[in-house]
């Protein structure tokens, strides 16, 4: 997926989950977040950041913040971005070697996925989660407690028993990690159900992503692991 029109930026403050202050040149800029999570790890005092700037005239913000710098890795963190890199991967055929539709947003039971995807030989559904939370080159999710991801989990198995093939997929927003695991200490609850999925059969995929200035690639496998470790 491409961004048009990105600019960097030096972040300075957050006051709230939807805004941040970043400096543009000499100019103090109030931006967009486009990532309503905590990224306390990420959005430190004075890292460099990328904007994409918005072409809506009639925006009260002129600017997104779509990516940080941390530690020389750009993270992109732009909550939107997985899924339309998901389904432009899917649909040039990276998980399925034949011919299909994607649907997006498609409701299956209490639950509204992703990504629907058909042929002949398949009927799927793709979740799909963006992972930004890195330490030592690991990476979880989530970065806070998920109600709402451990429902997801539990239709995707639904989903299995009704005769569906189920995918959660894991898009880690950066390069370069040496694996991924549920964040165990955040949220239990999502670990042990995220495994009790992957014994129903639902397959847990979890893919790195190419980051540019201006844009988001899915890439490479990243190894997962379901164990509880050390909590």
């Amino acid at each position: 997926m491409k961004y048009r029109n990105t600019v960097r930026g030096i972040f300075k403050d957050r006051p709230n989950r939807f805004i941040a202050h970043v400096k543009v040149g000499d100019k103090l800029e109030t931006v967009h977040v486009k990532n309503t999570g905590r990224c306390r790890e990420l959005l430190v005092p004075d890292a460099e950041v990328i904007l994409e700037k918005s072409d809506n005239p009639a925006r009260k913000t002129k600017y997104d913040l779509i990516c940080v710098n941390k530690a020389g890795r750009w993270i992109n963190m732009d909550s939107q971005a997985p899924n339309k890199a998901a389904e432009e991967w899917t649909a040039a055929g990276n998980l399925f070697p034949e011919e299909i539709t994607v649907q997006r947003e498609k409701t299956y039971g209490n639950s509204r996925f992703d990504l629907y995807v058909e042929s002949p030989e398949r009927k799927a559904f793709i979740e799909v989660k963006g992972v930004t939370l890195e330490e030592k080159n690991i990476v979880r999710f989530p970065d806070a407690p998920t109600a709402r991801g451990v429902r997801h989990l539990e239709e995707l198995i639904h989903a299995v028993k009704d005769g569906y093939e189920a995918y959660l997929l894991l898009v880690i927003q950066m390069k370069d990690v040496r694996y991924f695991e549920p964040n165990w200490e955040t949220h239990p609850e999502f670990g042990e159900t995220l495994r009790k999925a992957a014994d129903a059969g639902v397959h847990i995929l979890a893919y790195d992503c190419t980051i540019t200035e201006d844009s988001m690639e899915i890439c490479s496998p990243v190894p997962v692991k379901l164990e509880e470790a050390g909590y």
